[in-house]
């Protein structure tokens, strides 16, 4: 495919990048004891961890989504297949990501930070359902789709490390989150190779991804609701998603500006700028909504406080 020389540029790039680091060395396990069960230990309670309850929240919706790798596996590996630079990097970024899922998973029951057996059926559920792409039938939108992906997993990670109320799992997540950063540039200078060689059909791919945008954890149980608390959070929301994960991919490959498209390349241009302007306004009204909750929640708090 045109994209091949692309893909081989881009994996020994990211080998020379790619930092080792070992996911034991971020876990506590001096903090670690027995849970009730087998084992006869301690029941789980919510006040065993100093992971803030948004922290919890957070870290539950990014290790399901972790969780699910094998569905993820077998879509990129069938899109882009087994063979060649592609196929080193599928199995790569495959076992990149299976570290992340590790880690959070071992720092999480070491630290009590969540209920085990709330987070095991939670896991079953989600992974049984499986996970199928919105863009599993264009390999140009898959690639397209995974440059504001990755970014926008990076920006997860990196914000609940913020405001998980541990400097240990903040440090944990910065890990994470450079990987997740190595992978959206690897996707990120595909996407700018594919709008020099095919610019109509990589500017629709854009266009069609960034308007109908979804993470990929939306499937698992009671995702609705914890997205809500993490955007009033302030860990992932419509500001976070225009500002900080759609407009800094756009801006990179200069999206808006490339000229010379055909009518249908210029159509889907025009449509993702009036698109994107919608968005803002959208996240203004956000913005303008959270800070009113929170400014009630924090009267509420200091009228029960006095």
């Amino acid at each position: 495919m045109a994209l091949e020389e692309v893909v081989e540029t881009e994996l020994n790039r990211h080998l020379k990048a790619a930092k080792e680091w070992m996911p034991h060395e971020y876990i506590p396990w001096s903090q670690g004891r027995d849970f009730d069960g087998v084992m006869g230990g301690e029941a789980w309670e919510v006040g065993q961890s100093k992971v803030t309850p948004l922290g919890r929240i957070s870290l539950v919706v990014n290790l399901l989504t972790e969780d699910n790798l094998p569905s993820y596996h077998h879509e990129i590996a069938s899109m882009f297949g087994r063979e060649g630079a592609w196929g080193t990097w599928v199995h790569r970024w495959t076992a990149e990501e299976g570290r992340h899922g590790i880690a959070l998973r071992d720092y999480l029951l070491a630290t009590r930070a969540v209920d085990p057996v709330a987070l095991e059926r939670a896991r079953m559920d989600h992974m049984s359902a499986g996970f199928e792409s919105d863009n599993a039938h264009s390999m140009l939108q898959s690639v397209a789709y995974v440059a504001f992906q990755e970014l926008a997993t990076r920006i997860s990670h990196r914000n609940t490390g913020h405001h998980a109320g541990d400097p240990l799992c903040e440090q944990l997540l910065a890990k994470i989150a450079n990987d997740e950063n190595l992978h959206m540039v690897f996707y990120r200078n595909l996407l700018k190779a594919a709008l020099e060689i095919a610019p109509d059909q990589a500017m629709q791919a854009v266009r069609d991804v960034v308007t109908d945008f979804r993470m990929p954890g939306h499937g698992m149980p009671g995702f609705e609701r914890a997205a809500a608390q993490i955007a009033i959070g302030g860990i992932y929301n419509l500001r976070i998603h225009h500002d900080d994960v759609l407009q800094p991919v756009l801006r990179h490959l200069r999206v808006l500006e490339i000229t010379g498209l055909g009518p249908a390349g210029l159509q889907a241009q025009q449509e993702l700028g009036l698109f994107l302007d919608g968005l803002d306004a959208q996240a203004t009204k956000f913005d303008e909504r959270q800070a009113a909750l929170l400014a009630r929640r924090a009267a509420a708090a200091e009228r029960k406080a006095g």
